[in-house]
């Protein structure tokens, strides 16, 4: 995400990394290529502006210009500012009433209904006990779309009547004292939406936000589009009063666009990113985090959490302890790569690496994600006795296991001489060294 405005102000960060001293004249260049960066990334020209002279007011001032390391800190300061326009600090949703109710709000294909699904998986996972419904009335499938993603996630749904548009606000309140009497402690309620704001569709959301008094008005909005969304994002905000924001297909938006201008101009933070199309991929927005990895400097504390959530303990020191013992197996390696595919995209995993120093070419690497599903299919096609002992695949196992997986014996060879390498790294001192002082 945001491949080009990163790649755009790194080279910026490098040029003043490069010079000795930070003056008028060197700094006037770098804020130049940082807003034609934020620009060509479809930044909102007002926010570009703002964010323009903020960090010139503060990147001149003599204490800066008089330290030993002025340009360490005119970085600081743009990281600092581009927290800033992000939203400052990340701020979670609010839960509150009974039930807590909260509004989903924007316009076709922004992925609403998904997007319900996501937060309804999510709350169920923080101990909460969620009820699932749609408000859209006027698309037939919408009702049927929403309960096909609540069954899957094995969630309760509810119908709306088709009679419902006839009487909206007995239908609501219907739908309110069921939700009470049958003890759900949130309902999330999806609504209609349209290609193009107008007045009915503004009516409706109107009457029915009156009508439920949702603790929480969010707005779902496609970071892909840019602009278009930071103005529709405006317009429902002044219409109807939002609260927070959620962006969809965050890990498509190579310019950050949305991202980048969304809170400046509606004043409402966004509190969650969509990443993916399945219902685990909802994450929340950290501005801090994500205002490090655009200047490349990655989010190593993101990746723990990912490492924390998905990892399981157990094995992971068992494995610990395996290889400090030098008895690592293709058994172990296969449970690491299952670990890897839950915690999501390889290239995904690898962005929220730094982008410089050590970390630099991981960071930016071109990862193949089939890779993890092809090696495991040769690990299977392995008997129990190869696993532990690779030494005795002979020419011919090698082919069967080829047969088996249905991949190449190339790749055979490929993965048993990279184990092999990965074996030979970790008999070594400093490797050694390094694991017990994680212990």
């Amino acid at each position: 995400m945001f491949d080009q405005l990163s790649e755009r102000l790194q080279k910026v960060m490098r040029f003043l990394r490069g010079e000795a001293k930070v003056t008028e004249k060197n700094m006037a260049e770098a804020l130049k290529e940082i807003r034609l960066a934020l620009l060509e990334a479809d930044v909102n020209y007002k926010v570009v502006k703002d964010f323009e002279a903020r960090i010139k007011a503060k990147a001149l001032d003599q204490a800066v210009l008089d330290s030993l390391t002025p340009a360490q800190q005119v970085i600081k300061i743009v990281r600092d500012e581009l927290t800033e326009i992000l939203g400052t600090t990340d701020k979670p949703l609010e839960f509150g009433g009974a039930p807590s109710i909260f509004l989903l709000v924007g316009l076709q294909g922004s992925g609403k209904t998904t997007t319900c699904g996501k937060l309804a998986k999510w709350a169920a996972g923080k101990g909460r006990n969620p009820l699932l419904v749609s408000f859209d009335m006027k698309r037939a499938a919408a009702q049927d779309q929403l309960r096909t993603i609540a069954g899957s996630l094995n969630l309760p749904f509810t119908e709306m009547a088709a009679s419902a548009m006839a009487d909206p606000r007995r239908a609501l309140d219907d739908l309110l004292r069921f939700t009470r009497d049958r003890g759900y402690d949130l309902l999330l309620v999806d609504t209609a939406g349209r290609l193009h704001i107008d007045e009915e569709l503004m009516a409706e959301l109107k009457l029915v936000k009156d009508a439920l008094r949702p603790v929480e008005t969010i707005y779902v909005g496609d970071a892909m589009t840019g602009q278009d969304a930071v103005k529709s994002a405006q317009t429902f905000q002044e219409r109807i009063g939002l609260t927070s924001i959620i962006l969809t297909k965050l890990d498509g938006d190579a310019r950050g666009g949305a991202a980048l201008s969304i809170v400046s101009v509606t004043g409402v933070p966004v509190k969650f990113v969509g990443v993916g199309e399945k219902f685990d991929k909802l994450e929340v927005f950290h501005p801090d985090r994500m205002a490090s990895r655009i200047l490349g400097m990655g989010d190593l504390l993101g990746l723990i959490e990912k490492a924390e959530a998905e990892a399981d303990l157990k094995e992971a020191e068992e494995i610990a302890r395996k290889i400090r013992r030098q008895e690592f197996t293709f058994e172990d390696f296969r449970t690491q790569l299952r670990q890897l595919k839950k915690m999501g995209s390889l290239s995904g995993l690898l962005g929220h690496l730094p982008g410089t120093g050590p970390w630099k070419k991981l960071a930016e690497a071109q990862v193949d994600d089939r890779k993890l599903v092809h090696f495991e299919a040769i690990i299977n096609s392995m008997t129990a006795a190869e696993r532990l002992n690779p030494k005795m695949i002979n020419g011919s196992r090698r082919q069967r296991i080829a047969r088996g997986s249905g991949r190449p014996v190339q790749e055979v060879n490929q993965l048993l001489r990279q184990f092999q390498e990965m074996r030979s790294m970790m008999k070594k001192s400093a490797f050694q060294k390094f694991l017990g002082s994680m212990r």
